[in-house]
């Protein structure tokens, strides 16, 4: 008996024997070859999706003179709403996560849209501080947390080019910020920063709802079976093969190590998102070509997404990975010793760089060490831990500009975080799973109850 009939008759032993299930075992489509594969379907509406939230919320940077000049808020304040939103974000992406891992991502994408697009409707309503910790940092930010199911669900669709779709997909949010500050600089300009938050209000319920309508769980939803999964008839080596339990996985040193990673990414990353702006326009620079700063790093995002990215696929999960933690600390070093208006145009494209190569590697990873079973909660977990870096980092480095009247200190800070990532990042490896059988996390994942 070969090692795959072996394989396969333990599984069919242990989940019962069915057509449907020999199906789902032999990774071949339950419907016709030529029918389009919907797994790209999953991955253009995943696109859109995280262009418009995701290029939305952090152009938050864009409406901050505006707001402070109108309310007159300091810095740190305004910080706080921001930093606000991206804890809440997080602790979304966990649960959000778990909830996709259950009922699928329509549902939790719609819930996204609705909370998201009533958060910016009321920003435009805003009068006094702890309403913008209200209506952004907690109803807009609890809507901002798609990163980890959106990610989750692609990584259900593909086995193979599985880092390189997951790179397509967060290259939304790079769209997002290459198209959206720009816009949004002109309709303030044009309108005001409150017809403004109307307008993105309604494009995310009106765009977001709809297009999360399209979104199925898995490829069983739609007959069919994952990308590349068993293209040859034999074992994929890769990280279905674990199958970790979110409890299993909080008692590894990895989850941890690579948490802390993920912390220090947000710190330094955030904290350039957000502060960026005013400390270019502090600089005599005005805002239009602050935006257009702001938009660079979204484009240098997609390169760092969709060609950065796919290097998983090649070089490994991990080595990707420290090659975005490598241009993040560059980044810094060049906002930290020129000021030259070239010089933050080079800051946006390797910090871009960093972000988008970095973020693209961040499911295959949680996938790489820890498996599907779990994948959406452990992903959502992972998630949260870079939010908090990124909560704290803003309202830090806006907080050290009130104290000092000038940005340095809080630069200086984040380098040395991205400093410290690239270390830990290098020790990453993935831990010895109890349960060795091969597949245990698709097969429950296939089997698993969930909306379609």
């Amino acid at each position: 008996m070969t090692l795959n009939a072996v394989i396969g008759y333990n599984k069919a032993a242990r989940y019962g024997d069915s057509p449907s299930l020999r199906r789902r075992l032999s990774g071949k489509s339950m419907t016709n070859k030529n029918q389009l594969f919907y797994g790209y379907v999953i991955v253009i509406v995943s696109f859109l999706i995280m262009m418009i939230i995701l290029g939305f919320h952090p152009s938050f940077g864009i409406f901050f003179k505006p707001i402070i000049e109108e309310l007159g808020w300091t810095r740190t304040v305004t910080s706080g709403a921001f930093s606000l939103s991206i804890v809440m974000g997080g602790l979304a992406g966990i649960f959000m996560g778990r909830l996709n891992d259950k009922l699928g991502p329509r549902i939790v994408m719609t819930a996204f849209g609705l909370i998201s697009g009533i958060g910016y409707l009321l920003m435009s309503q805003v009068q006094n501080a702890w309403q913008m910790y209200l209506f952004f940092g907690i109803i807009v930010g609890s809507g901002s947390g798609v990163f980890s199911p959106t990610l989750s669900t692609v990584a259900r669709w593909f086995v193979r080019r599985r880092s390189m779709m997951t790179g397509i997909v967060v290259a939304g949010s790079g769209a997002g910020m290459l198209i959206m500050p720009l816009l949004i600089n002109w309709l303030i300009s044009t309108y005001h920063w409150r017809t403004t938050f109307l307008v993105l209000g309604f494009a995310i319920l009106v765009v977001v709802v709809v297009t999360a309508q399209f979104l199925k769980r898995d490829p069983t939803r739609v007959g069919q079976a994952a990308y590349g999964e068993n293209d040859s008839g034999e074992e994929v080596p890769n990280s279905d093969t674990r199958a970790f339990s979110f409890r299993e996985a909080m008692h590894t040193r990895q989850l941890w190590l690579f948490s802390a990673v993920l912390f220090c990414f947000g710190f330094g990353f955030f904290s350039i998102q957000l502060h960026i702006a005013p400390y270019i326009i502090d600089q005599g620079i005005s805002a239009t070509i602050a935006a257009a700063i702001i938009a660079t790093i979204g484009g240098a995002t997609i390169i760092g997404e969709v060609g950065l990215g796919s290097t998983g696929d090649k070089i490994g999960y991990k080595r990707a990975f420290l090659i975005g933690a490598v241009l993040m600390a560059l980044a810094f070093l060049v906002l930290i010793l020129v000021k030259e208006l070239w010089a933050f145009y080079l800051l946006a494209i390797l910090s871009g760089l960093a972000f988008g190569n970095s973020a693209t590697q961040e499911s295959p990873i949680a996938a790489w060490l820890y498996g599907l079973k779990s994948h959406g909660q452990i992903l959502g977990f992972f998630s949260f831990c870079y939010t908090v870096g990124g909560a704290i980092g803003p309202v830090t480095t806006g907080y050290i500009f009130d104290r000092t009247g000038n940005y340095q200190l809080g630069f200086l800070l984040s380098a040395g975080l991205a400093v410290i990532a690239i270390i830990l990042a290098s020790l990453l490896k993935p831990p010895i799973a109890k349960n060795k059988i091969n597949n245990v996390s698709g097969i429950q994942a296939l089997e698993s109850s969930g909306d379609s």
